[in-house]
């Protein structure tokens, strides 16, 4: 008998597994590769949304906890795939910083927003009114991180890649079981895959759309990441990824020539010097309307569970809301309303 069936091993389903695996709990993870939008997201971190200069709640602890979490995985596995990385927000007018300095007044993202406009010179990326820098901010090789995990999961003897079919899984009173696998409880970590899900589909997890370039632009030289209307996220090797767009009707992971002619405006407007498009990727994000993750038990099956609907912010979001819900299925710590699945009703 297994702790935990896991259906799914993108960030959330990994963070699930990771979080089951240091409590000493047994499990198997079951995955596809329908869903790619944790190996094509940016995996930037941080605690501020820019654009809007403000913070989720408890965006600061969740940056407490991540930290760890990464380097435990990193440290088992042999890997590096964490890295500490300054973030700029390039500021486009005098105004822009009046508004940066207002927000940094604020208690609640004075430790993160610096006072001190940066006025470094790059010379491809021009910048008359500066700079401001987020801190404590990074980005996590998302890409290296799902394969390489999966593969420690294979090792293991814990993971079957296989399409879940939802008629096999049989829930009785004690436990589940599916094709002859028993266990304690099955976890569903999907993302936008919640659509085929007859469990939770009811729930409004809309998806959102997001496309990034990865480009070559030897003469950009930049050591910082920048939020300047598209991020320019540097990768090593002269290589840059670009993004993101957000499309909420196109549901397809195929990237279209839209996005891309939209990416390439952007950043012609940003940076004066030649690139070459290394690559084009896409996928779809697990966004819910109220911009909250889902996490919780089914409102009828108590050991069928969810870990879902982690939108754009799944790095900083999937370990903490792996514990959230880890606690209340082994401890009954009550979840969070705000984040918690019952606040949509069946």
């Amino acid at each position: 008998m297994k702790d935990f069936i896991i259906v799914g091993a993108g960030l959330a389903g990994i963070s699930f597994a990771e979080t089951a695996l240091v409590n000493g709990k047994t499990f198997i993870v079951i995955s596809d590769a329908s869903q790619n939008s944790s190996v094509v997201a940016a995996g930037l971190y941080n605690p501020v949304i820019v654009k809007r200069l403000s913070m989720p709640q408890d965006a600061a602890e969740h940056m407490k906890y991540i930290m760890p979490f990464y380097t435990g995985i990193e440290n088992r596995l042999n890997i590096k795939f964490n890295y500490k990385l300054p973030l700029y927000r390039k500021f486009a007018s005098a105004e822009e910083q009046n508004n940066w300095f207002l927000a940094a007044d604020k208690p609640v993202l004075g430790d993160f927003l610096s006072t001190t406009i940066v006025h470094r010179k790059y010379d491809c990326l021009l910048s008359p009114f500066g700079f401001g820098e987020v801190k404590y901010t990074g980005y996590v090789d998302t890409a290296l991180l799902v394969k390489k995990y999966q593969e420690y999961l294979q090792q293991k003897g814990c993971f079957i890649e296989e399409t879940f079919d939802y008629s096999a899984l049989i829930i009785r009173d004690s436990h589940v079981s599916y094709k002859g696998i028993e266990a304690s409880h099955v976890i569903f970590a999907e993302g936008f895959g919640i659509h085929r899900n007859p469990f939770f589909s009811y729930l409004p997890l809309a998806g959102t759309k997001g496309e990034l370039l990865i480009i070559k632009a030897p003469e950009l030289k930049l050591d910082i990441a920048v939020n300047a209307g598209v991020f320019i996220l540097p990768l090593g090797g002269d290589l840059y990824k670009v993004g993101a767009t957000y499309e909420w009707t196109d549901k397809t992971c195929m990237p279209t020539e839209a996005a891309k002619a939209e990416l390439v405006e952007k950043l012609n407007e940003i940076i004066p010097c030649e690139y070459e498009i290394v690559q084009h990727l896409a996928g779809i994000r697990p966004t819910v309307k109220d911009r909250k993750p889902l996490i919780g038990t089914h409102p009828q099956y108590n050991r069928v569970h969810l870990l879902n609907g982690l939108g754009t912010r799944g790095v900083l979001l999937g370990p903490p809301m792996a514990r959230d819900l880890y606690d209340a299925i082994v401890f009954g710590k009550p979840i969070k309303k705000e984040i918690n699945l019952r606040r949509f009703k069946k």
